[in-house]
Protein backbone atom coordinates (compact mmCIF):
# COMPACT_ATOMS: atom_id res chain seq x y z
CA UNK A 1 0.00 0.00 0.00
CA UNK A 2 1.30 3.07 -0.95
CA UNK A 3 0.50 6.92 -0.35
CA UNK A 4 0.83 10.32 -2.21
CA UNK A 5 3.82 11.41 0.34
CA UNK A 6 2.95 14.34 2.75
CA UNK A 7 5.28 17.62 2.46
CA UNK A 8 6.55 17.02 5.97
CA UNK A 9 9.27 14.54 6.42
CA UNK A 10 8.03 14.33 10.17
CA UNK A 11 4.66 12.95 8.82
CA UNK A 12 6.93 10.55 5.77
CA UNK A 13 8.97 9.22 8.50
CA UNK A 14 5.68 8.35 10.80
CA UNK A 15 3.79 6.92 8.00
CA UNK A 16 6.67 4.72 6.69
CA UNK A 17 7.61 2.92 10.45
CA UNK A 18 3.54 2.44 10.33
CA UNK A 19 3.86 0.37 7.36
CA UNK A 20 3.77 2.65 4.37
CA UNK A 21 5.50 0.64 1.47
CA UNK A 22 5.80 3.58 -1.03
CA UNK A 23 5.83 7.47 -1.29
CA UNK A 24 4.55 8.90 -4.58
CA UNK A 25 5.06 12.63 -5.74
CA UNK A 26 3.28 14.61 -8.77
CA UNK A 27 3.76 18.06 -9.75
CA UNK A 28 3.88 20.66 -12.31
CA UNK A 29 5.79 23.84 -13.99
CA UNK A 30 2.79 26.30 -14.17
CA UNK A 31 -0.38 24.26 -13.46
CA UNK A 32 -3.69 26.49 -12.12
CA UNK A 33 -3.15 24.97 -8.66
CA UNK A 34 0.37 25.78 -6.90
CA UNK A 35 2.41 22.55 -6.74
CA UNK A 36 6.35 21.52 -6.46
CA UNK A 37 8.21 20.40 -9.51
CA UNK A 38 8.41 16.33 -9.33
CA UNK A 39 11.79 15.68 -9.65
CA UNK A 40 13.05 18.10 -6.82
CA UNK A 41 9.98 17.08 -4.53
CA UNK A 42 11.44 13.38 -5.42
CA UNK A 43 15.56 14.17 -4.40
CA UNK A 44 13.90 15.14 -1.16
CA UNK A 45 11.52 12.35 -0.52
CA UNK A 46 14.42 9.69 -1.00
CA UNK A 47 16.16 11.51 1.91
CA UNK A 48 13.28 11.58 3.89
CA UNK A 49 12.42 7.63 3.93
CA UNK A 50 14.53 4.53 4.48
CA UNK A 51 13.39 1.32 2.83
CA UNK A 52 10.12 2.24 1.48
CA UNK A 53 9.67 2.38 -2.84
CA UNK A 54 9.85 6.28 -4.00
CA UNK A 55 8.23 7.36 -7.39
CA UNK A 56 6.56 9.95 -8.99
CA UNK A 57 2.40 10.11 -9.71
CA UNK A 58 3.16 11.77 -12.25
CA UNK A 59 5.91 12.92 -14.48
CA UNK A 60 5.35 14.61 -17.85
CA UNK A 61 7.89 12.79 -19.85
CA UNK A 62 7.68 15.55 -22.77
CA UNK A 63 8.25 18.66 -21.05
CA UNK A 64 12.01 17.43 -20.51
CA UNK A 65 14.83 16.90 -22.94
CA UNK A 66 15.41 13.37 -22.89
CA UNK A 67 19.32 13.43 -22.12
CA UNK A 68 18.90 15.74 -19.06
CA UNK A 69 16.28 13.54 -17.55
CA UNK A 70 17.91 10.13 -17.98
CA UNK A 71 20.86 11.74 -16.04
CA UNK A 72 18.44 12.93 -13.29
CA UNK A 73 16.42 9.95 -12.83
CA UNK A 74 19.99 7.92 -13.05
CA UNK A 75 21.39 9.94 -10.12
CA UNK A 76 18.55 9.56 -8.06
CA UNK A 77 18.35 5.92 -8.42
CA UNK A 78 21.63 5.81 -7.05
CA UNK A 79 21.23 7.82 -4.43
CA UNK A 80 18.32 5.45 -3.16
CA UNK A 81 20.26 2.57 -3.75
CA UNK A 82 17.53 1.38 -6.28
CA UNK A 83 14.38 2.76 -4.94
CA UNK A 84 12.29 4.63 -7.24
CA UNK A 85 9.50 4.21 -9.82
CA UNK A 86 8.53 6.44 -12.61
CA UNK A 87 5.24 7.30 -12.88
CA UNK A 88 5.40 8.72 -16.46
CA UNK A 89 2.40 10.68 -18.48
CA UNK A 90 2.24 12.86 -21.33
CA UNK A 91 0.60 15.67 -19.48
CA UNK A 92 -1.51 17.99 -21.56
CA UNK A 93 -4.17 19.15 -18.50
CA UNK A 94 -2.32 22.22 -17.91
CA UNK A 95 -1.01 23.74 -21.40
CA UNK A 96 0.74 26.36 -19.46
CA UNK A 97 2.96 23.42 -18.74
CA UNK A 98 4.36 22.94 -22.26
CA UNK A 99 4.50 26.69 -22.70
CA UNK A 100 6.60 27.52 -20.32
CA UNK A 101 9.02 24.09 -21.11
CA UNK A 102 8.54 25.62 -24.71
CA UNK A 103 7.25 22.12 -26.10
CA UNK A 104 4.55 21.90 -28.26
CA UNK A 105 1.43 20.32 -26.55
CA UNK A 106 -0.04 18.51 -29.70
CA UNK A 107 3.56 16.50 -29.82
CA UNK A 108 3.32 15.06 -26.61
CA UNK A 109 2.37 11.53 -27.20
CA UNK A 110 4.82 11.16 -29.57
CA UNK A 111 7.58 12.46 -27.57
CA UNK A 112 6.51 10.30 -24.85
CA UNK A 113 6.23 7.48 -26.97
CA UNK A 114 10.19 8.40 -28.54
CA UNK A 115 11.47 9.11 -24.83
CA UNK A 116 10.73 5.81 -22.82
CA UNK A 117 13.02 3.38 -25.09
CA UNK A 118 15.58 6.47 -25.34
CA UNK A 119 15.82 6.50 -21.05
CA UNK A 120 16.69 3.10 -21.31
CA UNK A 121 19.34 3.30 -23.68
CA UNK A 122 20.87 6.40 -22.17
CA UNK A 123 20.79 4.19 -19.03
CA UNK A 124 23.09 1.33 -20.49
CA UNK A 125 25.89 3.97 -19.94
CA UNK A 126 27.02 3.27 -23.25
CA UNK A 127 26.94 5.63 -26.23
CA UNK A 128 23.78 6.44 -27.50
CA UNK A 129 23.37 7.20 -31.15
CA UNK A 130 19.52 8.32 -31.94
CA UNK A 131 17.89 10.27 -35.20
CA UNK A 132 13.92 10.23 -34.77
CA UNK A 133 11.40 12.98 -35.44
CA UNK A 134 11.66 14.77 -32.11
CA UNK A 135 15.73 14.25 -30.84
CA UNK A 136 18.68 13.43 -31.99
CA UNK A 137 21.81 12.32 -30.72
CA UNK A 138 25.62 11.21 -31.56
CA UNK A 139 27.61 9.24 -29.60
CA UNK A 140 26.00 10.83 -26.29
CA UNK A 141 27.21 8.82 -22.93
CA UNK A 142 25.38 9.37 -19.66
CA UNK A 143 27.19 8.18 -16.91
CA UNK A 144 26.98 6.64 -14.38
CA UNK A 145 24.44 3.86 -14.52
CA UNK A 146 21.66 3.99 -12.60
CA UNK A 147 21.28 1.36 -9.25
CA UNK A 148 19.80 -1.20 -11.35
CA UNK A 149 20.84 -2.58 -14.81
CA UNK A 150 17.60 -1.83 -16.65
CA UNK A 151 17.26 1.86 -14.99
CA UNK A 152 13.96 2.24 -12.76
CA UNK A 153 10.88 0.97 -13.63
CA UNK A 154 8.60 2.94 -15.90
CA UNK A 155 4.94 2.72 -15.10
CA UNK A 156 3.20 4.49 -17.92
CA UNK A 157 0.24 6.45 -16.27
CA UNK A 158 -3.10 7.79 -17.90
CA UNK A 159 -7.04 6.40 -18.47
CA UNK A 160 -7.40 6.91 -22.42
CA UNK A 161 -6.62 4.54 -24.94
CA UNK A 162 -3.13 6.00 -26.38
CA UNK A 163 -2.02 5.77 -22.25
CA UNK A 164 -3.36 1.89 -22.09
CA UNK A 165 -1.51 1.30 -25.92
CA UNK A 166 1.69 2.57 -24.50
CA UNK A 167 1.55 0.70 -21.40
CA UNK A 168 0.92 -2.72 -23.42
CA UNK A 169 3.92 -1.47 -25.75
CA UNK A 170 6.56 0.52 -23.86
CA UNK A 171 5.80 0.53 -20.21
CA UNK A 172 6.80 -1.64 -17.11
CA UNK A 173 3.61 -1.16 -15.59
CA UNK A 174 0.22 0.94 -15.84
CA UNK A 175 -1.30 3.28 -13.36
CA UNK A 176 -4.56 5.16 -13.91
CA UNK A 177 -6.45 7.44 -11.50
CA UNK A 178 -10.42 8.40 -11.80
CA UNK A 179 -11.15 4.92 -12.98
CA UNK A 180 -13.87 2.72 -11.16
CA UNK A 181 -12.63 -0.60 -10.75
CA UNK A 182 -15.20 -2.39 -13.60
CA UNK A 183 -13.32 0.31 -15.96
CA UNK A 184 -10.11 -0.96 -14.71
CA UNK A 185 -10.62 -4.47 -15.63
CA UNK A 186 -11.70 -3.63 -19.10
CA UNK A 187 -8.61 -1.82 -19.50
CA UNK A 188 -6.82 -4.39 -18.17
CA UNK A 189 -8.04 -6.83 -20.55
CA UNK A 190 -7.29 -4.24 -23.20
CA UNK A 191 -3.46 -3.97 -22.29
CA UNK A 192 -3.26 -7.74 -22.04
CA UNK A 193 -4.82 -7.66 -25.76
CA UNK A 194 -2.45 -5.11 -26.86
CA UNK A 195 0.36 -6.95 -25.83
CA UNK A 196 -0.74 -10.57 -27.26
CA UNK A 197 -0.57 -8.00 -30.73
CA UNK A 198 2.65 -6.94 -30.05
CA UNK A 199 3.90 -10.29 -28.96
CA UNK A 200 4.93 -8.89 -25.56
CA UNK A 201 5.49 -10.72 -22.65
CA UNK A 202 4.25 -8.81 -19.45
CA UNK A 203 5.64 -11.28 -17.06
CA UNK A 204 6.97 -8.49 -14.07
CA UNK A 205 4.09 -6.01 -15.44
CA UNK A 206 3.33 -3.89 -12.58
CA UNK A 207 -0.65 -3.10 -11.84
CA UNK A 208 -1.31 0.18 -9.92
CA UNK A 209 -3.94 1.86 -8.94
CA UNK A 210 -3.96 5.44 -7.91
CA UNK A 211 -7.53 6.22 -5.30
CA UNK A 212 -8.54 9.43 -3.87
CA UNK A 213 -9.31 7.79 -0.10
CA UNK A 214 -11.59 9.42 2.71
CA UNK A 215 -12.46 7.52 5.88
CA UNK A 216 -14.31 8.92 8.80
CA UNK A 217 -16.80 7.70 11.19
CA UNK A 218 -19.56 8.32 9.10
CA UNK A 219 -20.40 7.95 5.54
CA UNK A 220 -21.65 11.02 4.88
CA UNK A 221 -18.72 12.36 6.70
CA UNK A 222 -15.81 10.95 4.59
CA UNK A 223 -17.81 12.08 1.42
CA UNK A 224 -18.33 15.58 2.54
CA UNK A 225 -14.51 15.67 2.97
CA UNK A 226 -14.01 14.20 -0.51
CA UNK A 227 -16.56 16.27 -2.36
CA UNK A 228 -14.72 19.26 -0.91
CA UNK A 229 -11.45 17.64 -1.98
CA UNK A 230 -12.11 16.63 -5.69
CA UNK A 231 -14.17 20.31 -6.13
CA UNK A 232 -11.35 22.08 -4.73
CA UNK A 233 -8.68 20.02 -6.90
CA UNK A 234 -10.39 19.43 -10.05
CA UNK A 235 -12.83 22.37 -9.75
CA UNK A 236 -16.00 20.61 -11.02
CA UNK A 237 -18.79 19.24 -8.87
CA UNK A 238 -18.14 15.73 -8.21
CA UNK A 239 -20.98 14.26 -6.61
CA UNK A 240 -22.19 12.07 -9.65
CA UNK A 241 -18.30 9.87 -10.07
CA UNK A 242 -17.11 9.86 -6.49
CA UNK A 243 -18.88 6.35 -5.96
CA UNK A 244 -17.19 5.22 -9.11
CA UNK A 245 -13.47 6.35 -8.53
CA UNK A 246 -13.20 7.26 -5.09
CA UNK A 247 -13.30 4.93 -1.94
CA UNK A 248 -14.94 7.17 0.78
CA UNK A 249 -17.13 5.97 3.87
CA UNK A 250 -16.07 4.26 7.02
CA UNK A 251 -13.11 2.11 7.21
CA UNK A 252 -15.09 -1.04 7.05
CA UNK A 253 -16.53 0.64 3.50
CA UNK A 254 -13.52 1.69 2.49
CA UNK A 255 -11.79 -1.59 3.13
CA UNK A 256 -14.67 -2.92 0.54
CA UNK A 257 -13.93 -0.36 -2.38
CA UNK A 258 -10.62 -0.77 -2.15
CA UNK A 259 -10.59 -4.60 -2.17
CA UNK A 260 -12.48 -4.54 -6.06
CA UNK A 261 -9.69 -2.60 -7.14
CA UNK A 262 -7.78 -5.31 -6.02
CA UNK A 263 -10.08 -7.84 -7.67
CA UNK A 264 -9.99 -5.91 -10.99
CA UNK A 265 -6.37 -6.50 -11.06
CA UNK A 266 -4.83 -4.11 -9.06
CA UNK A 267 -1.38 -5.13 -7.58
CA UNK A 268 -0.46 -1.74 -5.44
CA UNK A 269 -2.81 0.93 -4.52
CA UNK A 270 -1.97 4.53 -4.43
CA UNK A 271 -3.88 6.48 -1.93
CA UNK A 272 -4.23 10.20 -2.07
CA UNK A 273 -6.25 10.59 1.64
CA UNK A 274 -9.03 13.48 1.65
CA UNK A 275 -9.96 16.00 4.58
CA UNK A 276 -9.24 17.78 6.80
CA UNK A 277 -6.31 16.14 8.29
CA UNK A 278 -4.82 13.85 5.42
CA UNK A 279 -1.85 12.69 7.80
CA UNK A 280 -4.34 11.49 10.40
CA UNK A 281 -6.60 9.96 7.65
CA UNK A 282 -3.74 7.69 6.33
CA UNK A 283 -2.62 6.67 9.65
CA UNK A 284 -6.16 5.55 10.27
CA UNK A 285 -6.15 3.60 6.62
CA UNK A 286 -3.01 1.76 7.56
CA UNK A 287 -4.39 1.05 11.07
CA UNK A 288 -8.42 0.26 10.47
CA UNK A 289 -8.99 0.08 6.73
CA UNK A 290 -4.93 -2.29 5.51
CA UNK A 291 -5.17 -5.22 7.84
CA UNK A 292 -8.95 -6.27 6.06
CA UNK A 293 -7.44 -6.11 2.71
Amino acid sequence: MGFVAPASAVEVAELEAAGAASFWVGGHVASVNPSPEPLVWLARLIEQTATAVVGTATLALPLYPPGLLAKQLADLDRASGGRITVGAGVGGEYPADFDACEVPLAQRGARADEMIPLLRRFWTARPVTHDGPHHNFRDVRIHPAPARPRGPPIVVTGRRAPAIRRAARLGDGWMPYLYSPERYARAARDIHDEAERAERDLAGFAWYAYVFTSVADSTAEARRHMLEFLAGTFRQDADAVLDRVAAAGTPDEVAVQLRAFAEAGAGHLILCPCGPDPHATALRLLKDVVPQL
